[in-house]
Parts: C-alpha cells; sequence; structure tokens
C-alpha cells in the first residue's frame, strides 16, 4: 500500500477536483438508509483536504451539491445540509491550522439561509490562509456556470464595455464562478462510474481522469495517493507530441 512519502513532490498536480460519488450505493449495501452514507463520507473529506494539505497541494475542489441534487427528496437534502452547516463548524479550526483558505462556487445564494451565512462566515474567516485553496461547488452546474458567462460578456459587449474580437479565454475564465481557479490537472472520480456530471467542464479540457471502483465513504489516504501516482505516470501533451516534449 502505497502512502504520501511515495509521491514525487516535484510532479504534483497543481488542482485536484474530486467527484465524491457512491454515499447511497455504499448505505445500501450495509442495509442502510442513504443518510448513512452521506454522514460517512464527512470522515472521507476530512482524510482528503488533510492528505492534500500535507502533499502542499495548492488547490483542491470537491463537487459537493449539484444543481440537479436539487430534485433528490426532501429528507435527503435537508440531511445533506445539516451536515454542511455542521461540517463548516467543526472544521473552521482544522482549516486554520493547515493554513487552507475555503472557497465556494455556484449559485450559491440558492442555499438555505442557515448554510449560506456558515459557508459565508467560515470563508471571511479563512480568506487570509495563505496554504491551500479548498473549493466547495455547492448548487454548482459546468453548464449553468459558462451560461452565466456568456450572458454577462453579452450585456458587456451590448454596452460597448467589451468589443466581440477582444473576447478570449481569458475574458470568458475571468466571467466563470471558478475564475480564482487554475484549469483542473487531475479529476477522480469515486463510485466506479465512468462521467463528468456536469462538473468543471471549461476547467477540465486538458485534466487527466482518473475512476476508481470504490464508494466515496471508503476512499481513504491511499487511495488518493494511487490517483496522484497514476498522474505522475501519464504522459501529459497538450497537444503536442512526444518528440517535442523531450
Amino acid at each position: 500500500m502505497h502512502t504520501l512519502e511515495d509521491v514525487d513532490k516535484e510532479k504534483l498536480p497543481q488542482h485536484v477536483a474530486i467527484i465524491m460519488d457512491g454515499n447511497g450505493r455504499w448505505a445500501k449495501q450495509r442495509g442502510k438508509i442513504r443518510m448513512f452514507g452521506h454522514e460517512n463520507g464527512v470522515e472521507s473529506v476530512n482524510q482528503t483536504v488533510e492528505s492534500c494539505a500535507k502533499l502542499q497541494i495548492p488547490f483542491l475542489t470537491l463537487y459537493a451539491f449539484s444543481t440537479e441534487n436539487w430534485n433528490r427528496p426532501k429528507t435527503e437534502i435537508d440531511t445533506l445540509m445539516r451536515l454542511l452547516v455542521n461540517a463548516l463548524k467543526r472544521e473552521l479550526k482544522t482549516l486554520n491550522k493547515h493554513n487552507i483558505r475555503l472557497k465556494a462556487i455556484g449559485k450559491i445564494e440558492t442555499l438555505p439561509k442557515k448554510v449560506y451565512k456558515e459557508l459565508t462566515e467560515v470563508m471571511s474567516k479563512t480568506e487570509n490562509n495563505s496554504g491551500m485553496t479548498l473549493t466547495l461547488a455547492l448548487s454548482y452546474g459546468s453548464r449553468e456556470e459558462i451560461k452565466t458567462a456568456v450572458q454577462e460578456i453579452a450585456v458587456k459587449v451590448k454596452n460597448n464595455i467589451i468589443s466581440p474580437e477582444n473576447i478570449d479565454e481569458t475574458v470568458i475564465n475571468t466571467h466563470l464562478y471558478a475564475h480564482f481557479l487554475p484549469d483542473v490537472d487531475l479529476l477522480i472520480r469515486t463510485s466506479g462510474e465512468c462521467r463528468i456530471s456536469n462538473f468543471l467542464l471549461w476547467q477540465i479540457a486538458y485534466a487527466e481522469l482518473y475512476f476508481i471502483d470504490v464508494f466515496w465513504p471508503d476512499f481513504r489516504e491511499n487511495h488518493l495517493v494511487e490517483a496522484i501516482l497514476s498522474y505522475q505516470n501519464r504522459e501529459r501533451r497538450f497537444g503536442k507530441t512526444s518528440e517535442q516534449l523531450n
């Protein structure tokens, strides 16, 4: 079993993004309700955040709640929101201890008032931390993010603030929820599903994808290490040939 010591610190991904999938199926396998899986998934979040902080990975983004997740049963949504509030209250000390700055992307204004208040307070209390940036994707959908950016740019074009010929990738990026994040280097999805599920579609253009057949509540440090080692063994060409890179 590999450990953090096996990771090449000179070849770390700068931005790791994770689709935390499989809480419900993990619970079902144990004859429990879905909420039991969500509750146990919190420990996986804690371990993953701490492990990334120890490795000094600059950016970690977790897909915590999608725009589509609002269609789930109300009891499940309420549980997820309760867990989120409790985690934010409980983990503030840990975030500051590890010098982690908390950010959020998505339509966070649609979150319940209590969740929004706790989230913005923790972001405010960690904004001066200079270590890893932990970003929670909440009420997030990548197509919505891109649509909103297009609308904002269109208004600026209409008002002669931006000319159409000057719209480039940088302009688009500055209008995205995740404008403060670099492109994703490594995207991990747990549970064996091989889908992107409307997550960071713009930002993963050249990401290395890693799918693991482990439900999120069982995801531990060794699984993260395996994903990073896989990343480090890949050749990232960005459209070039191997000969050009060498």
